[in-house]
């Protein structure tokens, strides 16, 4: 199903939701179509609408501040895109640099996005004990930039060029 970026009224990047939650929000008059999938079309008996990419809140939404985004294992995975940083082949697991049976944290910066194979030989050791080096370092992205990441690469590359794209 397709991600639809949420901007508030200020234009600052709230979160990602459904496409089916961004059209809802969009016939409550609750958002506006900023950017549209272009040839897209929804069409319904008394509707019809393009497919919502980005979406803005009419209404300003007070959001606590959030100096980091949350970790999760999906967003590891998203970050690193989803390729090894041993190897460089497609990821599937998640890897402690620092084991976390020796005191490692699930945290942005002690994780990183791990094929089986190199995670299963890595075992229970850091990175310089298993003679593995890092092709990437594992770095903490902020909130915006953790909602971008969730769009995808050709999700960013289509963006407006005035919303700030992470590398």
């Amino acid at each position: 199903m397709r991600e639809t970026l949420v901007l508030n009224a200020s234009f600052e990047p709230l979160a990602t939701v459904s496409l089916r939650r961004a059209v809802v929000l969009v016939m409550q008059d609750k958002a506006v179509v900023e950017q549209a999938h272009p040839g897209l079309r929804i069409r319904a008996s008394a509707v019809e609408m393009p497919v919502p990419r980005v979406i803005r809140l009419s209404r300003y939404v007070r959001v606590p501040f959030r100096r980091q985004a949350p970790w999760t294992r999906r967003g590891v995975l998203v970050r690193d895109r989803h390729r090894c940083a041993y190897c460089g082949r497609r990821a599937t697991t998640v890897d402690h640099v620092l084991p976390r049976s020796r005191g490692g944290a699930d945290s942005w910066l002690n994780t990183v996005a791990a094929c089986a194979e190199d995670n299963h030989r890595k075992a229970d050791r850091t990175p310089e004990q298993a003679g593995m080096r890092l092709l990437t370092r594992p770095f903490e992205p902020t909130p915006s930039e953790s909602l971008l990441f969730a769009l995808g690469a050709e999700g960013r590359a289509a963006l407006p060029s005035w919303l700030a794209q992470p590398a």
